[in-house]
């Protein structure tokens, strides 16, 4: 598949008074976020406080796609901004939909994955990309690096993570292994997890002996878990809380209007999920640990994600 040229429009505003517009599906938070969007009110935090065009996107591409139910990709960014430092992207998520066999699949691509970055010639960590160049470069990068077409994306500063949770009453995951991080001890099996709690469930990676493996599968099981709750939300009572958060913490190329075309289109997909971690040989070089990715198994991801839904 080809790249795509640099292209960009931003969208309008527009619409009646309906109290009731859920985007159920798609709140993607940490990578994910799923964006609530319900009522007319809405509109402005969506357009302005959470709206930002990349370049590398063809958003008349991506609405043709969404007007006529076709797979779509969106890649979901989890940002780990703190003060006085740009931030990586420590969590890189595409995520593909399919309306039309009512599934969704997660692609996780790890952070040390080694990689030539888009626009700047280096080559070194793909979480790099972010520090480098932002949402667009991270955008332009993994298109590069599987030779897809994203067609939104959602960044999320990590630090908001806790808020998201909290204005959703919580979620509940199913922890594979017992261990400690921070200040909180998580049992194995069902947990029901706080906001503090999922930051902290979420971040363990060193003493995970899966280290990144696992730590990608714990945020995929935390998107799940908002995805499921958002869509047993009373969203009315509980819109303005989670736009506070959303609003603070959550960049994306959506307007409130694609919102609410995935929420009319895209809104079954949640239905089946599955998930897939590119896995590759992690070595040292020059002091800096790179994961290398064989071309079979970019090969392979590239192809699970393009054929994602054409069965």
């Amino acid at each position: 598949m080809g790249r795509r040229e640099v292209k960009k429009k931003k969208r309008r505003k527009r619409r009646g008074w309906k109290v009731l517009l859920v985007v159920i599906g798609l709140v993607l938070l940490i990578g994910g976020i799923y964006l609530f969007t319900i009522i007319n009110d809405v509109r402005t935090t969506v357009n302005q406080d959470l709206h930002e065009d990349v370049s590398s996107i063809d958003t008349d591409e991506t609405k043709e796609k969404v007007d006529q139910k076709e797979p779509i990709n969106i890649l979901l960014l989890g940002v780990d901004e703190r003060e006085n430092d740009v931030g990586r992207s420590d969590t890189m998520i595409v995520m593909t939909l399919d309306p039309n066999n009512d599934q969704m699949q997660m692609v996780s691509i790890p952070r040390d994955t080694r990689v030539e970055i888009a626009g700047d010639g280096r080559t070194t960590r793909i979480n790099h990309a972010y520090a480098y160049g932002g949402s667009d470069m991270a955008v332009d990068t993994v298109e590069n690096f599987l030779d897809i077409n994203l067609d939104y994306y959602i960044r999320v500063n990590m630090e908001g993570l806790s808020q998201v949770v909290d204005a959703v009453d919580g979620v509940t995951v199913q922890n594979d292994r017992a261990f400690s991080s921070g200040s909180f001890d998580f049992e194995k099996g069902e947990i029901k997890l706080d906001g503090r709690e999922a930051l902290a469930f979420v971040r363990m990676r060193k003493n995970d002996p899966q280290g990144d493996i696992g730590r990608n599968e714990r945020q995929r099981q935390v998107i799940q878990g908002i995805i499921d709750k958002g869509a047993r939300l009373d969203v009315v009572n509980k819109v303005g809380d989670v736009m506070d958060v959303l609003g603070d913490n959550v960049s994306t190329n959506m307007q409130f209007g694609d919102m609410r075309r995935l929420a009319t289109n895209y809104s079954s997909a949640r239905k089946n999920s599955s998930t897939y971690q590119m896995e590759g040989d992690g070595r040292m070089v020059n002091g800096m640990y790179l994961i290398f990715m064989s071309e079979e198994e970019v090969q392979k991801t590239h192809d699970m994600i393009v054929d994602f839904g054409s069965e």
